[in-house]
């Protein structure tokens, strides 16, 4: 399979199990605290993917140690408590809605930090897909449009942990297979510090095998397997094969997704909602064509 024909499908493959984990993290909440959850998250990705991080532990990246690390943490630690912990305020689609800023962070700290080339065209088409972004934002989160102001920062933030990981990545990490450097991550680096974190939780001292606790442990398992490690390691994948833009723009399909699992599960959605989605879809369209070329 060619290289662009593979990013595509990566693409829209990712977009459906990222836009899938905000309705997974919400049915999470009903179950475990947002602490929980997001320890819960990274330590069952990382006990999955155990087997294949010993396997090939010769080839842990010791010269990149510090990239690595900054990767994990950014990429699959500290977003994955903040989500739940917005999560508790807001609803899952306006989750969705605000992790779709991704580009414009990948645009800022990558041309900032790394010093990446980007296009007229990249920019542009990542900024109509953004308008759509407001319109979904403004167009009311199915509790009469009322924001609350922490919530949306801690998203924001975990939307520039996630940018500031991708970039990193690209930058400094591309020598490692995508399915290595998962595991690598969830098994060798973040294993240990969210096993730390989900027993501060007082997890282990009150966990019992009830009907109420399995159900937590299977909305959590398929957030583990599918949002987190089947997906970290499609994302990498993707980074190999794409630019850390194009890659970001995974988060401007995600909404979509985000907002039908909401109305789905009764969150409500406005005109201008369906109206912000269709400018989405014609950014990434536009992202994607190729200039015509001028005849001479």
């Amino acid at each position: 399979m060619n290289a662009d024909r593979e990013k595509w499908i990566l693409l829209v493959v990712l977009s459906l199990i990222w836009g899938s984990s905000f309705i997974l993290i919400k049915k999470s909440l009903e179950h475990f605290s947002p602490y929980q959850v997001g320890a819960l998250r990274v330590l069952i990705a990382g006990i999955i993917l155990m087997p294949i991080a010993i396997s090939k532990y010769k080839l842990f990246p010791k010269k990149h140690l510090k990239w690595l690390l900054l990767a994990a943490f950014t990429g699959n630690f500290i977003p994955m408590f903040l989500f739940p912990i917005a999560e508790t305020e807001v609803s899952s689609s306006i989750a969705g809605i605000i992790n779709s800023m991704m580009p414009i962070f990948v645009i800022i700290v990558g041309a900032l930090i790394w010093k990446f080339e980007t296009t007229k065209r990249q920019m542009t088409g990542t900024l109509i897909s953004f308008a759509g972004v407001c319109l979904l934002a403004f167009g009311g989160d199915g509790e009469g449009g009322k924001f609350k102001l922490i919530p949306i920062l801690l998203l924001l933030l975990a939307t520039l942990c996630y940018a500031l990981s991708t970039t990193t990545v690209k930058s400094k990490l591309m020598d490692v297979s995508s399915t290595v450097l998962s595991a690598f991550v969830f098994s060798f680096v973040l294993f240990f510090p969210s096993l730390v974190a989900l027993c501060f939780t007082g997890f282990f001292s009150t966990f019992s095998f009830s009907e109420n606790n399995l159900t937590g442990l299977m909305f959590v398992g398929l957030l583990s397997v599918f949002g987190t490690g089947l997906a970290m390691m499609m994302n990498y994948r993707l980074l190999k094969v794409s630019t850390p833009l194009f890659a970001s723009t995974v988060t401007l399909l995600m909404p979509i997704v985000a907002i039908i699992w909401g109305l789905l599960d009764g969150e409500k959605l406005s005109v201008l909602q369906f109206i912000g989605a269709g400018i989405i879809i014609a950014g990434l369209i536009f992202l994607r064509a190729r200039p015509a070329a001028i005849k001479k």
